[in-house]
């Protein structure tokens, strides 16, 4: 373990003092990596340069320059996402959770009474495969959808991501239309022949009945990190190593930051990490929801409310220290649940989390198995299939590292004639797919 030691006056790089505060999390740096490890990126360069021009900085802005900097941004999905949407080696239109959650929607959607219209909304579309497969089984169920206006919108940072997403979703056999200062800054159609459109931000997408999906989207936004010490909660940040002047460390906090205010008062963890991007969003979507109607579902790696430090890096498929070489891994905290649902503020239902195991067994992910099975005589084939069955369900694989959470409107669950006390209302005849068990024909 690592000893954090406490942030000096910034300005004159004072010597830190070091206070009793142990730092319990694996994956953090502890100081003592060989240095042949310590790669000097040039994403380094500039945060050291940053540090050194303003002082120590959150993990929240480090996440944020590493992840979103256009220096040196992460492209390219976590290596867990592929494996969580489709298990390797198997055919991705046989046997996938996205085409289990393009079934989701349209389950809500005839939950929900068929509306004539509704928006596919994807937050961080990666390389664009989880929408692409999900219109896959859209047009598969086209007798279903055939009078209903479908729209597809990507919300997308990335100018990189946004033209792999463009090439993979459009095959752009229709020119795409952009106008990098403009909201929508580009349009296209889909390869079914659905509008499709790219934005910056949520608040830009149009208002309008809606399904949104986030899959590995809420567990790389910023987090600030608080350590509870004898002094109170301190912020967790990051320095420049005075000992290695190409090297970071975490420190703590001297005094109370601005962030601490997103602790809630009874918290009784040491520990705690606070997402407020997730905040806005979340209050975003709720109240899209609660005005407009559809459903948001949410799949993460996450907690609620119990886990404490779980800030870590990925590269290659294994663990990457977050402060070794910044600029080449992916970074990810898991999501606090019970925080997504606070911010929800009471203006939607909210379900969940439920662990992927049981959400893709209430799917009927055990029915299409045995379909498949029952379907293929080759050995090999089988052999695949029940390895990626393995892998989406095993827990010590993606059964229960991975979680569902949903927002839906009130009615969606309380009838029509929602009351603010919930036993006055009738319980809806419609279950929720993915979080009720349903009875399988």
């Amino acid at each position: 373990m690592s000893v954090l030691v406490r942030a000096g006056v910034w300005p004159l790089r004072a010597a830190r003092a070091v206070i009793p505060c142990f730092w319990r999390g694996k994956y953090f740096s502890s100081g003592k990596e060989p240095a042949e490890n310590n790669l000097v990126t040039p994403m380094l360069r500039h945060l050291i340069y940053k540090i050194k021009s303003t002082g120590p900085i959150t993990v929240a802005e480090y996440m944020k320059e590493v992840l979103t900097n256009p220096a040196k941004v992460w492209v390219g999905e976590p290596e867990d996402k592929a494996r969580s949407i489709s298990a390797a080696g198997v055919n991705r239109e046989a046997f996938s959770l996205s085409q289990l959650l393009g079934i989701w929607f349209i389950s809500e959607w005839i939950a929900t009474g068929k509306t004539a219209a509704f928006q596919l909304v994807e937050l961080g579309p990666g390389r664009g495969t989880l929408s692409g497969d999900i219109l896959r089984v859209f047009s598969q169920l086209g007798s279903v959808l055939k009078n209903c206006d479908i729209s597809v919108h990507l919300v997308e940072v990335s100018q990189k991501l946004s033209e792999i997403q463009a090439l993979t979703l459009t095959e752009e056999k229709v020119p795409l239309e952009r106008d990098a200062g403009a909201p929508v800054y580009m349009k296209g159609v889909t390869k079914s022949g659905i509008p499709i459109s790219w934005y910056r931000d949520l608040q830009d997408i149009p208002k309008g009945f809606s399904f949104y999906l986030a899959h590995e989207f809420f567990d790389v936004l910023p987090v600030h990190k608080f350590q509870k010490t004898p002094h109170g909660w301190r912020e967790v940040l990051i320095d420049i190593d005075p000992h290695v002047s190409d090297k970071l460390r975490f420190v703590l906090a001297p005094c109370a930051t601005p962030a601490e205010a997103f602790i809630q008062c009874d918290e009784t963890r040491d520990h705690v990490e606070v997402c407020p991007d997730a905040g806005v969003i979340i209050q975003e979507l709720s109240e899209r929801i609660a005005v407009t109607g559809g459903a948001a579902l949410i799949a993460d790696y996450g907690h609620d409310g119990t886990k404490t430090d779980t800030f870590r890096g990925f590269c290659g498929h294994k663990l990457h220290d977050v402060l070794i070489a910044p600029g080449t891994a992916d970074l990810t905290a898991d999501v606090d649940f019970s925080y997504l649902r606070r911010m929800a503020q009471g203006k939607v239902a909210s379900l969940g989390p439920v662990k992927q195991q049981t959400f893709l067994k209430n799917m009927g992910i055990d029915v299409r198995l045995k379909v498949l099975l029952d379907k293929s005589d080759e050995p090999s084939l089988r052999q695949q299939l029940l390895q990626g069955y393995d892998m989406l369900m095993n827990p010590k694989e993606m059964g229960e590292r991975f979680n569902f959470f949903a927002l839906l409107p009130h009615q969606r669950l309380h009838g029509r004639n929602h009351q603010i006390n919930a036993l006055q209302s009738e319980p809806s005849p419609s279950p929720v797919a993915g979080f009720s068990e349903l009875v399988w024909r």
